[in-house]
């Protein structure tokens, strides 16, 4: 499964062609599946252009992204960065008036128990983000609803290829209990990297101006499109 991540965290000023509002998100998110993409992630964002867990920007995107590619699931972030007390980001997961297909909880993050729990008791699938380099996979293991996930985001967060793939394999390692399926995907310079070892141990993997903004060959990514068509030529071993 290949799956696309819109935009990220990241703002303007990092990419001129990010995708903020719902409506480029909506024409990104139908290019890349056209590209290939089976799955979308994406971070909704605010009237300043920043992650928020908000209803109203929560049903915009996600509504918009639906109606461009209906028939795919689309998930959301749950990130600290957007909502720092995990208390709020629970009781904005039960505020939500336009249900998500599911939504990524990193691992590593205070209150991610709590935040799973109240995307569960909503029907939303949950992506359990267990981060390399942190004690996630441990804190995830632990967890007595680890087996209710809809897959786990196996996010290798160093960023120089070697060591990426080295944190990768440790990662997998740690994760060799986990029932559900894994995704697995680096960012930056190791994301082309990561997403090879994905392609070679058949499991998911996910590409986007979230991760990378570069395309294999170094060149910049015009959109989410280009970088999706790259990894799907990976993954099939087409050119």
């Amino acid at each position: 499964m290949l799956q696309v991540c819109l935009n990220g965290a990241r703002g303007r000023g990092e990419c001129s062609h990010l995708p903020v509002t719902a409506a480029e998100l909506a024409v990104a998110a139908r290019e890349a599946v056209g590209a290939g993409a089976v799955d979308i992630h994406l971070h909704p964002k605010g009237g300043d252009a920043r992650d928020t867990l908000e209803a109203t920007a929560v049903a915009a995107a996600v509504s918009a992204v639906r109606a461009a590619v209906p028939g795919v699931a689309v998930g959301v972030t749950t990130g600290a960065w957007a909502v720092p007390d995990p208390h709020v980001r629970a009781a904005q997961v039960r505020s939500w008036t336009v249900l998500p297909d599911h939504a990524s909880v990193n691992w590593h993050e205070d209150g991610a128990a709590e935040v799973a729990r109240a995307l569960l008791d909503r029907g939303i699938g949950v992506e359990a983000g267990i981060y390399s380099g942190t004690p996630a996979a441990e804190r995830f293991l632990a967890w007595s609803g680890s087996r209710r996930v809809l897959r786990v985001l196996a996010e290798v967060t160093e960023t120089g290829a070697q060591e990426a793939l080295h944190a990768a394999v440790g990662l997998l390692e740690a994760l060799r209990p986990v029932a559900a399926p894994i995704l697995l995907h680096g960012e930056d310079a190791a994301a082309w990297p990561v997403l090879r070892l994905a392609a070679a141990r058949r499991l998911h993997t996910r590409i986007g101006l979230e991760d990378v903004l570069d395309l294999p060959d170094g060149e910049s990514a015009a959109d989410n499109a280009s970088l999706v068509r790259a990894a799907h030529g990976i993954i099939h071993g087409t050119p």
